[in-house]
């Protein structure tokens, strides 16, 4: 997939960096000082083999495939920025206001307890839709009746470095028709208090119970 291309050498990322200012350039305009022409060339013409350039009547300009890739570079060095992750997160109760509770199997937070969750897909319809898709993936049933209850911005620190920074997308839904298993339990909102949860999962579940109808919070855990 494409999307997992990166662009490193220097000469490509000089052509890709003079497109990201201009929608047609000429071969001499994009061409990096004191290199030489037939090495130029050749990365050029890589550059429209594999796709994320293209020749017009108009002059050199980026695909679609280029257009996606430099949307995720920083202007000034044209190298992958790293983006806050944005994810769907489901906050679902049953009928005695016990809440889902997911066993994380993997790092960062590894063995803590958070509500189900998944990463926003760029082809999700809305918010809703990736609610029900995430509550299809992880646990196996399409709820009929979500509502977007709020948006949380999480940001992590260790050691003053920025550890992981999430927009939650917070959705919700009842239902008593979820089985446990071993990594996907009920807890009442008192249990949760007392266990090892993932940052901010406690304070967000606190905050969907304020009963507004829409909400937004930034928490920043340290």
């Amino acid at each position: 997939m494409f999307d997992k291309e990166i662009i490193k050498h220097t000469i490509d990322r000089h052509i890709l960096g003079v497109l990201l200012g201009r929608e047609y350039a000429r071969f001499s305009e994009m061409r990096p000082p004191r290199v030489d022409t037939n090495l130029y060339s050749y990365h050029l013409k890589t550059m429209l083999t594999d796709g994320w350039i293209e020749k017009t009547d108009k002059g050199y300009t980026l695909t679609p495939k280029g257009l996606i890739y430099v949307d995720r570079v920083s202007a000034s060095t044209v190298a992958i920025r790293r983006q806050p992750k944005i994810i769907t997160m489901l906050l679902v109760q049953n009928s005695d206001g016990d809440v889902l509770m997911l066993k994380r199997q993997k790092q960062p937070y590894i063995d803590t307890w958070t509500l189900p969750y998944g990463k926003l897909h760029i082809d999700d319809a809305s918010i809703i839709e990736a609610g029900k898709r995430e509550a299809d993936e992880k646990l196996h049933y399409v709820p009929t009746k979500l509502r977007h209850g709020g948006d949380c911005y999480i940001r992590v620190y260790e050691a003053d470095q920025i550890l992981t920074s999430t927009l939650a997308h917070i959705v919700r839904f009842e239902t008593d028709d979820i089985i446990e298993i071993d990594t996907l339990k009920w807890f009442s909102p008192l249990e949760i208090t007392a266990l090892r949860t993932a940052p901010a999962v406690n304070e967000i579940i606190a905050r969907s119970f304020f009963g507004d109808k829409f909400f937004f919070e930034e928490f920043s855990i340290k």
